[in-house]
């Protein structure tokens, strides 16, 4: 019974940064409607960025803050020279491109840092806990910790802020959000922040959770991240 618990604590830690990792695609999603299949690749260089900040100041504090940062931009660069110049064209030309993004993205990764897995030794600043037979552990513990505040913090922008209004009325109707005064390329902007330091957090949790970055590492998220789409509705 034990470890049926554990193995669904485990389970849990696991949807939760499945989860981390679908926001922002389901962001993008609902504004441009486009499969922004080369977030898989924004989450693996968050995890890069996250480990080579890491390396250097020893904070995990540090190395998220360098990752959100360092993915925010690359995000925001995928979206005005990749998505931008694409947009008049069928969905299936943006996603072709997105793909190339994904694909080219583990290349350079493989060049720059090596085919290799690398190991991310962040120790975390709490201890694990155990209440009575169940052991949390605390990558597990992070996980949950972020998920759930990274969760209600994007309900309360996107619900109960003037930012998510305009947000919302962008992907109801671009044109018509644009009619009442909203600029629609600074939401779009600002969307592709939002999930691309969302991806940059969820990449640094993995390379911790799982205590390994590799150049592959966003190939399975980026389809599995589209079935939670469609299962979740």
């Amino acid at each position: 019974m034990e470890l049926l618990l554990e193995q669904i604590l485990n389970g849990l830690a696991i949807g939760a940064l499945y989860a981390l990792i679908t926001l922002g695609l389901a962001l993008v999603y609902g504004i441009l409607r486009i499969l922004h299949v080369a977030h898989a690749a924004v989450y693996s260089v968050g995890a890069y960025l996250g480990l080579w900040a890491f390396g250097w100041s020893g904070s995990l504090a540090v190395a998220a803050l360098v990752a959100m940062a360092g993915c925010a931009i690359f995000g925001v660069g995928i979206e005005r020279l990749v998505y931008f110049p694409l947009l008049r064209y069928p969905p299936y030309v943006p996603l072709i491109a997105s793909i190339a993004v994904l694909l080219g993205t583990e290349e350079v990764c493989r060049l720059v840092a090596g085919p290799y897995i690398l190991a991310f030794p962040a120790s975390l600043p709490f201890a694990s806990v155990r209440l009575g037979p169940l052991l949390f552990p605390a990558p597990i513990l992070a996980v949950y910790l972020t998920a759930g505040t990274v969760l209600l913090g994007l309900w309360y922008v996107v619900s109960r802020t003037e930012l998510g209004l305009a947000m919302r009325a962008t992907s109801q109707s671009r044109a018509m959000a644009e009619c009442l005064g909203m600029n629609s390329h600074l939401i779009i902007t600002f969307t592709f922040v939002l999930g691309s330091a969302i991806a940059a957090l969820a990449g640094i949790l993995v390379g911790i959770y799982y205590n390994q970055v590799y150049p592959t590492m966003g190939a399975v998220p980026a389809y599995k991240s589209l079935a939670i789409i469609v299962v979740g509705g």
